[in-house]
């Protein structure tokens, strides 16, 4: 498996199309990362709310999976910036 399928599995998209979509948001650059990451959680936990239906768990957990990459990714931007 190629390290762009194995990111859609896990994503649903290529970590380039996630620094596009969220890192370059108007959100992102507005309220922060943490806002992306927040509004990413609530719309997760709204669906399960909801009832999300069989077919909707792949997507809650690929945006799951975002969240955290965006979480471990900022983290580590934050940490390579106060050691520089």
């Amino acid at each position: 498996m190629t390290k762009q399928e194995r990111e859609i599995q896990m994503y649903g998209m290529t970590t380039e199309d996630i620094r596009e979509q969220y890192v370059e948001s108007l959100t992102a650059k507005a309220g922060g990362i943490e806002m992306v990451i927040a509004g990413i959680l609530s719309d997760c936990q709204e669906m399960l709310a909801m009832g999300a239906g069989v077919s909707l768990h792949e997507y809650v957990r690929q945006q799951l999976n975002i969240a955290k990459h965006l979480l471990f990714t900022n983290a580590l931007l934050k940490a390579s910036s106060v050691t520089a």
